[in-house]
């Protein structure tokens, strides 16, 4: 199967009245950028990238031009030693000094990886989490591009972790009959009503979330801690809360903030200051313990995931294959992180789509902890397979490929 072709699509979606506002970004516009590739039978590979809105042209374009060198590939071929291939475009002389690795191009080779990955699964018939899971290890790791990695994680260490874990994937394969749990996001947007947010919450609790998040990070704090009291006393002790900063304060703010948030028990407290800063998320984590901190939306590549994972500054990883490197570079850093013995609970801006296959794989093929994947349905009705949740879980999917497909 030949890739002829690629199409370039820059998809953009009305929010519903404060749906996806949080403390930084108050009015966003769900945006896909997405490559298709076309191939010389009726199947396509469609991989998306994250944004909102505006700037989604730019991502289009750099996709244009980075996947010039993918035309006339066959996609076993290609795939077979993938981590090559991923190099060498994230490594484009004439881009890569718009980043290196991170911004506008890599998100745009995203989009790009996250085609491939979905073509070649569509071109065996099977969905992506089972396409991963039958990889041997070494196949597996010829998809990855380990470069920057290797003071902490080499090719055979890579290999190493993943037989080994290969000897007991049969004890994790009750997740494929169970579902993957959600935690429900959309009852707790920074814009919503202290009504609402009390309503959303019980319409959660009726479908059978028992993890929910709630948007913090306003100008007066009060309001933060009164809405997170309210979510808690609604939601009961029982339920698991999560917070989420969105990068609004500065580490002394968020050293007051969090000690104060303490009082409603949250499972973690998310993005408490600028993505980059590691000392500063190192700082708050010793400061709120044990507390936890939760990161990585907004952390751009492999490399600084890597100097998060050895400051000890997350204790939950949230990478996002949508905002990262695409699926060659999400694995990467998902067994990393499990060399590290931190969980991989990814960031989900796309409805959990693309992300629902890749928690089975990183649970029952890299024994990270089967724990819950982020759930926000607002774009659910522009997908052609939307991830369906069921009693608060995630049903596995079964249709070929990623799930990324979305309606003309």
């Amino acid at each position: 199967m030949y890739i002829h072709s690629v199409e370039v699509l820059d998809k953009r979606f009305k929010m519903g009245e404060g749906a996806g506002s949080d403390a930084t970004h108050t009015n966003p516009q769900y945006s896909y950028a997405v490559c298709v590739l076309k191939t010389d039978t009726s199947i396509e590979g469609v991989g998306l990238a994250f944004t909102l809105g505006a700037g989604n042209d730019l991502v289009c374009k750099a996709i244009q031009y980075l996947s010039v060198k993918l035309v006339g590939a066959e996609i076993e071929e290609l795939m077979a030693d993938f981590g090559t291939t991923y190099r060498t475009l994230a490594d484009e002389p004439s881009l890569r000094w718009l980043g290196p690795h991170k911004g506008v191009v890599h998100l745009a080779l995203a989009a790009i990886v996250n085609a491939c990955f979905d073509l070649w699964a569509k071109a065996r018939q099977v969905p992506l989490w089972k396409l991963l899971l039958d990889l041997s290890p070494e196949a597996l790791v010829n998809t990855l591009d380990l470069s920057y990695l290797e003071d902490e994680l080499t090719r055979e260490q890579a290999i190493q972790l993943l037989n080994e874990q290969y000897k007991t994937r049969e004890n994790r394969n009750a997740v494929l009959s169970t579902g993957y749990k959600g935690y429900d996001t959309s009852v707790g947007w920074f814009n919503f009503s202290d009504e609402l947010i009390v309503e959303k919450t019980k319409q959660a609790l009726d479908k059978g979330f028992t993890a929910l998040k709630l948007k913090v990070g306003s100008f007066d704090p009060l309001r933060d801690l009164r809405r997170a009291a309210l979510i808690r006393q609604t939601a009961g002790d029982a339920a698991t809360i999560m917070l989420d900063a969105n990068q609004k304060w500065n580490v002394p703010q968020a050293l007051d903030i969090c000690q104060r948030l303490g009082s409603i028990n949250p499972y973690w407290i998310e993005e408490p200051t600028h993505p980059d800063d590691v000392f500063g998320h190192r700082a708050i984590a010793q400061a709120i313990a044990p507390f936890k901190v939760a990161t990585g939306e907004h952390i751009p590549n492999k490399v600084i995931f890597k100097n998060f994972l050895q400051a000890k500054a997350m204790d939950f990883c949230q990478v996002d294959v949508v905002r990262v490197g695409g699926v060659s570079e999400f694995l990467a850093i998902s067994l990393l992180s499990k060399k590290f013995k931190v969980p991989v609970l990814p960031h989900v801006g796309d409805m959990g789509q693309i992300h629902q296959h890749l928690v089975l794989f990183n649970h029952i093929g890299m024994g990270h902890e089967n724990l819950f994947l982020e759930h926000i349905p607002h774009l659910r009705p522009y997908f052609m397979h939307p991830a369906s949740i069921v009693g608060g879980y995630y049903q596995v999917p079964q249709e070929a490929g990623s799930s990324s497909d979305l309606k003309n």
